[in-house]
This record gives structure tokens, C-alpha cells and sequence, in this order.
């Protein structure tokens, strides 16, 4: 069965997040998607991983960007998996998953981050099954300005109306929200704009249940993959 949703960076409730591990486990679920996080390494490699140091997810200490990859190499990201490149994520999911691969640009933390990410894009020949997403909105409007085809989206927490001229400005069809600011009136104006809402993080399973049922065509990033999975079957059951 195939569930329709983005497995938020892997399954972080299972396997240690943003790791190969991970991901593997949203393809054998049968998820349409994965949600992944991708910095820069010093020596300009894009590596998935969601934090600005290491501390957190890897027995390192020290900011991502301070790490070379092959220094990046030798840490463990929790089960003896390791950091992923965007490059071998990315051949991962070729003809398998779509991938919203979600910079984290902050300011100019990472010059030339837009470019290495493209460009491993274009390399792996991913260009139809990914979109760039980020909080950062100069940072996607940078990417349009190297790539007038691919698609984007923006990551925001509350809802607003003015992001959709800004989207039709710049081409952008994916906008990712916190799913607590959802309502009804803000989903009719997503259809009426051409806009594919995606909301995150909801794992609890009844709100799931009722996101499926009341928005059906909504993009949902979980970190609870087995229970929008049990959502989905029974929403269709229902049916």
C-alpha cells in the first residue's frame, strides 16, 4: 500500500533521524515521499542533517560546517548509521520516493549551499522528483534564480495570505505550515491560489484521521509513519 505523506527526516520514531536507516524504513512503509534536512560541509559537500552543530545527533560536538566530510565520516549518527550525502539519499530515492529536500539556510550561514544542492540535484538526474523547500525565503528565491523549472516551496509556522502572490511571483507551489494553524478558510485559499499545502508535524493518530478525511488532497510530514499509515487504511475502509 501506498501511503500518501512525508516521512519527516526518515522515521525518527524508530531509527535514528536523517539516516539511511531511516529512510529505508519510509520505502518499505510505502511512502510516497521523504522530508530531509541538508547544510554544508566545510569543504562544500550537502550532508542531511537537521541541526546547526552535531551535538544532538551524532556522538560529535561542533557545528556542521566546521566538519569536513570525511571527518563527517567518522561519526556516529546513533546505531552505527551515519550522516548521509544529499548525493546517496538522493540515489536512494530515484524512481522510488519523491524527496522535499529542505535547506537550512540561515542568513548566509552557508554561501553557496543553493548551488552544491542544485547541482547534486542535476547530477543524480533528480530534477523531476524533487522540490527545495526552506524557512529561509531568500534562499529559494536564490534557487529560482539557478533554475527556472525546478520546483520550491515554502516553510512557514502560521498562516498567512500574503505569501501567495510572493509564490506567484517566483513560481513556487509547495507552502509547508504548522499543521495547528490549518482551517478550513486557509485551504480554500491554497485550491484557489494552485497551492500544494503541506502541513507538519501532527503524529498523533486521531488527528491524523480527521486531516485525511477533511482535506484529502493535503500533504501530511509525520514523524509518526506507522500511524498515518493505520490513518489511511482506515479512512479508506470508511469509505
Amino acid at each position: 500500500m501506498k501511503v500518501k505523506g512525508l516521512a519527516h527526516r526518515g522515521y525518527p520514531l524508530q531509527q535514528p533521524e536523517n539516516t539511511m536507516a531511516g529512510f529505508q524504513a519510509a520505502l518499505e512503509l510505502g511512502f510516497t515521499h521523504l522530508e530531509l534536512d541538508v547544510q554544508l560541509t566545510r569543504d562544500g559537500v550537502p550532508v542531511v542533517i537537521h541541526d546547526p552543530t552535531v551535538n544532538r545527533t551524532t556522538n560529535g560536538q561542533g557545528e556542521v560546517r566546521s566538519f569536513t566530510l570525511e571527518e563527517f565520516r567518522t561519526l556516529d549518527a546513533g546505531k552505527g548509521e551515519r550522516v548521509p550525502t544529499l548525493e546517496e539519499v538522493l540515489r536512494f530515492a530515484k524512481d522510488r520516493m519523491l524527496v522535499d529536500v529542505e535547506l537550512k539556510q540561515t542568513g548566509d550561514a552557508y554561501p553557496g549551499l543553493e548551488e552544491a544542492v542544485l547541482k547534486v540535484i542535476r547530477e543524480t538526474g533528480m530534477e523531476k522528483q524533487v522540490f527545495v523547500t526552506s524557512f529561509d525565503h531568500y534562499a529559494i528565491e536564490r534557487m529560482r534564480a539557478l533554475d527556472v523549472e525546478i520546483e520550491l516551496g515554502l516553510v512557514i509556522y502560521g498562516a498567512t495570505p500574503s505569501v501567495f502572490p510572493y509564490m506567484r511571483e517566483h513560481g513556487i507551489r509547495y507552502l509547508s505550515m504548522k499543521y495547528v494553524f490549518l482551517t478550513d478558510s486557509y485551504v480554500e485559499a491554497c485550491r484557489q491560489n494552485g497551492v500544494q499545502l503541506i502541513v507538519w508535524t501532527p503524529d498523533n493518530e486521531e488527528v491524523l484521521k480527521q486531516l485525511i478525511g477533511r482535506y484529502p488532497e493535503l500533504l501530511i510530514c509525520t514523524n509518526n509513519l506507522d500511524g498515518l499509515a493505520a490513518a489511511q487504511s482506515a479512512i479508506g475502509a470508511a469509505r
